[in-house]
């Protein structure tokens, strides 16, 4: 019960599925319409949501010839962790809407690629079934009104095994995203936020919520008076645990600056997937800002419109240690379970390893901003 998939096909041939945009629509034709409204979906007029994509349209490369690239080495470390391809699993939310394993079989697929989950407070696996996995992890923490929750959330994720804590620092509470309200979005009857429990209290957005949008109504958990002083102490916490902590939602070099004094390891610059503020630069956009005043300090990740592996390449280019992906790790659970995310991981792995033999730069370590020059502006024909 709870299994969002309703669409009218049965079973997807994973060979076919090439890109992420053909994962995408595998996706679309599987998932009943609300759960594809709910995961595509951007804030507002989602201009935010399209810019992400496109600003990797405004960078073209300028390539070396001539080159060994016999041998590709794309691996990079993200907090000390070596990982063989700089692409990190996001965290999202809901999983068990794309597959009944949800969360569970989206850690298995990251696990069968060696790369990191980082797994969303809001999923529909607890953070221990995800952990029994195996996968390399982070915990991504929206922090509560109830502080010993949240608390507990922190505890939980240092018991097991979780390598650092992403505080998500840009959703004091979540955005209007017009296919929400549409369809009056709510997770179905028996699904659950496993990592609540008993802490799960009414409007939390189950069956049965009848607010126009049940996830919103569950934001007024978050707590809205989160500041500097609140992330300094999770830091002190996370310090006295031995587990760093990141800040996802950086997008300005000033707000970057205040996240190293306060004691993160590392930033994400990121505006939530398009999903909070209509308005928000894109993240490739803002990643050079960011880079300029804390790169030479902390690791500085980016999230935001990768969809392929020259795109990943770019953020590397522009000074991203690794770059988070969301929405296609989703298409890949929702057409092919495991199999499926480890299928799309796989795809963008080998377009960065394709990608930087093109390009005539056989390590990644050796990317940098020279790789890179300003599109020309379109012609139209």
């Amino acid at each position: 019960m709870g299994f969002a998939r309703v669409g009218t096909v049965d079973s997807i041939d994973l060979d076919q599925c090439v890109t992420c945009r053909d994962f995408q629509e595998a996706a679309r034709q599987r998932l009943s319409a609300a759960a594809y409204d709910y995961y595509v979906s951007g804030a507002l007029t989602e201009w935010t949501l399209r810019e992400n994509e496109r600003a990797f349209h405004r960078w073209r490369f300028h390539k070396r010839v001539l080159v060994d690239v016999s041998t590709i080495d794309a691996s990079t470390t993200v907090l000390g962790t070596t990982v063989p391809f700089p692409v990190l699993v996001a965290p999202t939310a809901f999983h068990r809407l794309a597959d009944p394993d949800g969360e569970v079989a989206t850690a298995r697929g990251a696990r069968s690629v060696g790369t990191v989950m980082v797994a969303s407070t809001l999923a529909t696996a607890s953070l221990e079934d995800i952990a029994s996995t195996g996968v390399e992890r982070w915990f991504q923490l929206y922090v509560q009104n109830d502080r010993g929750l949240t608390r507990s959330f922190v505890e939980r994720a240092v018991a097991a095994g979780y390598r650092a804590i992403v505080l998500t620092v840009d959703t004091p509470y979540i955005g209007i995203r017009y296919p929400e309200l549409r369809n009056r979005f709510q997770l179905p009857e028996g699904m659950e936020l496993a990592n609540f429990g008993e802490a799960l209290v009414s409007g939390t957005g189950g069956a049965g919520d009848e607010s126009a949008s049940g996830l919103r109504a569950f934001s007024e958990q978050f707590d809205q008076t989160l500041d500097w002083g609140d992330l300094e102490w999770l830091c002190s916490q996370g310090e006295s645990a031995g587990v760093p902590v990141v800040a996802k939602g950086i997008l300005t070099g000033t707000d970057a600056r205040r996240a190293v004094e306060a004691g993160v390891a590392a930033v994400v610059v990121s505006n939530h997937g398009g999903r909070q503020l209509d308005g928000d630069p894109a993240t490739l956009e803002a990643l050079p800002e960011v880079v300029d005043e804390v790169g030479g300090d902390i690791e500085v990740l980016l999230d935001g419109g990768v969809r392929t592996g020259p795109d990943v390449i770019k953020a590397v280019a522009l000074g991203a240690r690794a770059v988070l992906v969301g929405r296609p790790v989703l298409w890949g659970l929702a057409a092919g379970g495991e199999a499926g995310v480890e299928r799309v991981l796989s795809l963008l792995r080998d377009e960065v390893i394709d990608g930087l033999r093109q390009v005539g730069v056989p390590r990644l370590a050796d990317v940098g901003p020279g790789l890179l020059r300003p599109a020309l502006p379109a012609v139209d024909d």
